[in-house]
């Protein structure tokens, strides 16, 4: 269905922790780049607590305090009140609403296939036992996108099944009820190392138990221990050894951030990360000199964040404010795809006139008035 309302772009995170270099380079980024384009008619981004609980319903304190953090990560990356609205999922009531609604068009078996859930599922322990809220996860994330017709979504690869499920709820809605709701298209990464990068330690993911993250709250000194600390090529014991550069985090990382000025300002010795790259394969390149050069590239790009983070944190009650007006603003447009969505469904039935007055004469001529 072609979307009369322009284009529209809906993301966002669930607060189960503060953000990290990964969510940075993956997606905050880019949303802000999305948000400042001008291409976009509106933007939404939803700090995703409902959907956190699901699999954290036993520990609501831990959502709650990391809706702050999130807002806060958001707002210090660029993230703009005034071009985009911040909100928080739970504080949207019709989102449940279209999800219980979305649930009749959807199959266990085909949430059960869906290689998203399954391995998130795995990733959980949660094979014995699966909380209905979680395992239904991809259609609350229909609801989350439908709701405000978003255009495009950008996403991870590792998130296409979910989005691909929202098609498929989409298509079977519109083609029950009539064209009401907006078929979305997908936005991958433009640049392939921030796809997912890897943790410190080398392994396949940040993580928060695994403490292995860079936090974008991190101070100086923080992210400069992380990174002299940071796993590398396991065979790379001398200066003059060659090193290996595939899935070496240090330069997982340097894809992800460095830019060839970066080498201008603190590496002349280099023009770009291709020579560096070749230097380090052939070997009589040590470890130490590349890291303290990554380490300059993300204090550059970190220094702007973290000051802006130290200026909100400073007025927090306006923090709140910004969530609770975007709230509001996100409330009234997913109040009115709702309002189709059941005129469409036919369970309008207060504000259908045409229902009542056709009911009053149905039982009027039955009754002979």
């Amino acid at each position: 269905m072609e979307n009369t309302t322009g284009k529209i772009i809906l993301t966002g995170d669930r607060p189960t922790g503060r953000l990290h270099v990964g969510h940075y380079a993956g997606s905050l980024k880019r949303r802000v780049e999305l948000q400042n384009s001008g291409q976009y008619d509106q933007i939404f981004i939803m700090i995703a607590d409902a959907q956190a609980l699901t699999d954290n319903a036993d520990n609501p304190e831990k959502v709650r305090q990391n809706i702050i953090e999130v807002a806060l990560d958001y707002l210090s990356c660029g993230l703009d009140p005034a071009k985009s609205t911040m909100f928080i999922q739970s504080q949207i009531p019709e989102l449940t609403e279209l999800t219980f609604y979305y649930m009749n068009l959807v199959t266990v078996s085909r949430l059960q296939r869906n290689p998203t859930v399954k391995n998130e599922i795995k990733m959980r322990n949660f094979e014995a036992s699966i909380p209905v809220g979680f395992f239904a996860y991809p259609i609350s994330q229909a609801s989350d996108i439908t709701a405000f017709k978003a255009t495009t979504v950008p996403v991870g690869e590792d998130q296409l099944p979910m989005i691909e499920q929202t098609r498929e709820i989409v298509r079977s809605f519109n083609h029950i009820y009539g064209e009401v709701l907006v078929e979305p298209d997908v936005l991958l990464p433009d640049n392939k190392a921030c796809m997912r990068l890897p943790g410190i330690d080398g392994k396949a993911k940040m993580s928060k138990s695994l403490n292995n993250c860079i936090y974008l709250s991190d101070t100086e000194e923080d992210v400069k221990k992380k990174v002299m600390s940071m796993f590398t090529d396991p065979n790379h014991l001398r200066v003059q050894d060659p090193g290996q550069v595939e899935g070496n985090p240090v330069f997982i990382y340097l894809e992800a951030f460095c830019r060839d000025e970066h080498f201008g300002q603190f590496w002349p010795e280099y023009k770009n990360l291709e020579e560096l790259k070749a230097h380090y394969t052939r070997g009589g390149l040590g470890d130490v000199k590349v890291k303290r050069f990554l380490n300059e590239v993300l204090q550059t790009e970190l220094a702007p964040i973290r000051a802006r983070r130290k200026e909100y944190e400073r007025n927090i009650p306006e923090v709140y404010r910004i969530l609770k007006e975007g709230s509001i603003c996100a409330g009234k447009v997913a109040a009115k795809t709702l309002a189709e969505v059941k005129a469409a469904m036919k369970i309008n039935y207060f504000d259908d006139e045409e229902l009542i007055q056709s009911q009053a004469r149905r039982f009027g001529e039955t009754s002979g008035t």
